[in-house]
């Protein structure tokens, strides 16, 4: 069966700030988040469009397309790597924040992926990115940025990024509970909703948060384990020119040895 995607080759580098480096035969071209691209070689050519290319309908057609990325958050273009030299060529692009970089085969029979808005990185020419809303009350008012994310179908490779370790569960007709911070991606079909964490001791004591994502169905749900904000707010809260608290080094004269030491 022939793919409508561009099939591209990649391999993974590193650990914790990984890179993933995409081989493109001549001619084809692999798509990815402005900013996104970390270095490529001599032959490759890069051009910043509006929207993915799967778009019709001419300018108006792209325009529209382009415009739904702008409601996730996201820059109303994405860059175009495409191999115009003779032989093989590489261009690689970079996690933003420590963590995992996660291929997904869209051709293998998969069904299209729901990601949060954040986490897609780049992907083969042909892929759709598109925006998708959820439905439900209690996930527009209470799941954050799971009420609006992107939407990747086709049948080419795309790759997602997420934080600390990505564990991936495969649901056969069954229930998962999940930090609403903490989900990358789901299949199509999974039924995405907030419910309350437990009774009112364990929603305001418990440091679970007031509410739980809940996904029902049968797929692969991607789970990461370190959310950006949370290691965000970490790093806030030990970081002293902004009022938090130093934590596990320095002086044991406080500020004044920060400042002695050169900090």
């Amino acid at each position: 069966m022939s793919r409508t995607s561009h099939e591209v080759d990649y391999e993974i580098l590193g650990h914790s700030l990984q890179v993933v480096e995409i081989e493109l035969d001549p001619g084809e071209t692999v798509i990815a988040e402005a900013g996104a691209m970390n270095y490529m070689e001599d032959g490759i050519a890069f051009e910043t469009r509006m929207g993915d290319g799967s778009e019709a309908g001419g300018f108006l057609g792209k325009l529209f397309g382009a415009g739904k990325r702008l409601l996730t958050g996201e820059s109303l273009f994405l860059t175009h790597f495409t191999n115009r030299g003779m032989g093989k060529k590489r261009v690689a692009f970079s996690s933003p924040f420590p963590g995992q970089i996660v291929p997904v085969d869209l051709g293998e029979g998969r069904r299209a992926i729901m990601c949060q808005k954040d986490s897609f990185l780049c992907a083969a020419y042909g892929t759709k990115v598109s925006m998708a809303f959820n439905r439900k009350l209690g996930a527009g008012f209470f799941g954050g940025e799971g009420f609006i994310m992107q939407k990747m179908e086709g049948d080419g490779r795309v790759f997602m990024h997420a934080g600390g370790h990505v564990v991936r569960k495969q649901l056969n007709n069954e229930v998962i509970r999940i930090d609403t911070g903490c989900i990358v991606a789901f299949e199509e079909g999974i039924d995405f909703d907030i419910e309350r964490a437990g009774n009112l001791r364990s929603m305001f004591f418990g440091g679970e948060g007031l509410f739980l994502a809940t996904l029902r169905g049968t797929g692969a749900v991607w789970i990461q384990s370190l959310p950006l904000s949370r290691l965000a707010d970490r790093i806030i809260a030990s970081a002293p020119s902004i009022g938090g608290a130093a934590r596990g080094e320095g002086s044991v004269l406080g500020g004044l040895g920060r400042i002695l030491d050169g900090d």
